[in-house]
């Protein structure tokens, strides 16, 4: 067992840059300390222009902040809401500290768009890990650190299960993000089936007309369950608003919690992929799993549960006055997450942090 004391000066020295490990497969749980965030709605100005990548399937928007030499860290959104709003402290932050960082559109999304007509709106975990590592191939790059929440996240835990040797480390809020579509008829306990109400509503066509109708007060109901002590302003649920435009958006929204549920199938394009995922594969790559405390339908945990599919180092933290957007919310716990992932990966290749 890691002492408490001893959690608090390891937290403390990874913020200055020395390293905090745990053995592999094993979990330390603690809390960061409360951030607060600016007032205001986020902005794309600190991002830069929205700029754009061709892969096989996709046109990919995204945006980049920091030194062309800087470690590349690959910063996912989730869903609903925005890369900008998720990212626009986040990303400069770390853009001061040397690291180049990437954050892109998912599918659906703003102006990323699909290429061919005939390709499936496909909203599968296979297909976000995959256009991760698309992404990476377009711009040239080798190996990033993955860090997101949400459908950024299960991307991020997918990329780095199935290629490891792209990740350098991984950010995973909420722990091992891999579904286990075999078991979507188990159901868990009434209280968190509860926090899932709208994979249900969305198995109907009625929920596909109710978020195709008003996704913005859609999204305004799932930040405030989600979310409960976010205090987010009318000016970020807009600028969030404005990226569900996308023609594509209903579709990969809907066919992503349908797949997930196995109510439909996936897109044969990822049927590999998939096929390795329905193993539960373990992520082998240094990670920093993160709980926001007040997350309002994935309550917080130790990280003990989840420990077995990481087989690197990990370590856990509970992050106080945190939701599910967590990066939004408390921007200063998750980039300190992002410089502790690298530490471990460090670390572990016997570097210096």
């Amino acid at each position: 067992m890691i002492s408490r004391r001893k959690l608090g000066w390891m937290m403390t020295a990874t913020a200055s840059g020395a390293v905090a490990l745990a053995a592999p497969g094993r979990a330390s749980a603690a809390a960061f300390p409360a951030a607060s965030n600016g007032a205001g709605a986020p902005s794309a100005a600190g991002l830069g222009p929205v700029r754009h990548v061709r892969t096989d399937v996709l046109r990919i928007a995204y945006h980049v902040v920091g030194p062309t030499d800087g470690t590349p860290v690959i910063l996912l959104h989730g869903w609903p809401f925005s890369p900008v709003g998720s990212y626009a402290s986040v990303a400069p932050m770390l853009a001061e500290q040397g690291y180049r960082c990437y954050i892109p559109y998912l599918r659906g999304h703003g102006e990323t768009r699909f290429l061919r007509k005939d390709t499936v709106r496909s909203g599968q975990q296979g297909a976000l890990g995959a256009d991760l590592v698309d992404f990476m191939d377009a711009l040239g790059i080798h190996r990033a650190v993955f860090a997101g929440y949400d459908w950024g996240g299960r991307a991020a835990n997918v990329a780095a299960a199935l290629w490891p040797e792209r990740c350098i480390a991984l950010v995973s809020v909420n722990n091992y993000l891999i579904q286990n579509i075999a078991a979507a008829d188990v159901p868990l306990a009434p209280s968190l089936e509860n926090g899932y109400w709208y994979f249900f509503y969305f198995l109907t066509e009625r929920g596909r007309a109710g978020l195709r109708k008003d996704p913005k007060e859609f999204a305004r109901v799932v930040w405030h369950r989600n979310s409960p002590e976010w205090q987010f302003s009318e000016a970020e649920l807009d600028e969030a608003a404005s990226l569900w435009t996308n023609p594509d958006y209903v579709d990969v929204v809907i066919h992503g919690y349908r797949h997930r549920l196995g109510a439909v199938p996936g897109d044969p394009r990822y049927a590999r992929v998939e096929n390795r995922l329905a193993a539960q594969p373990p992520i082998p790559v240094p990670t920093v799993t993160l709980d926001g405390q007040s997350d309002g339908v994935t309550p917080p945990t130790d990280g003990s549960s989840t420990a077995s599919h990481f087989t690197g180092a990990r370590v856990h933290h509970i992050v106080p006055n945190a939701g599910h957007d967590l990066p939004q919310e408390q921007p200063g716990p998750f980039a300190s997450a992002v410089r502790e992932a690298v530490a471990l990966s460090h670390h572990a290749h016997g570097r210096r942090a």
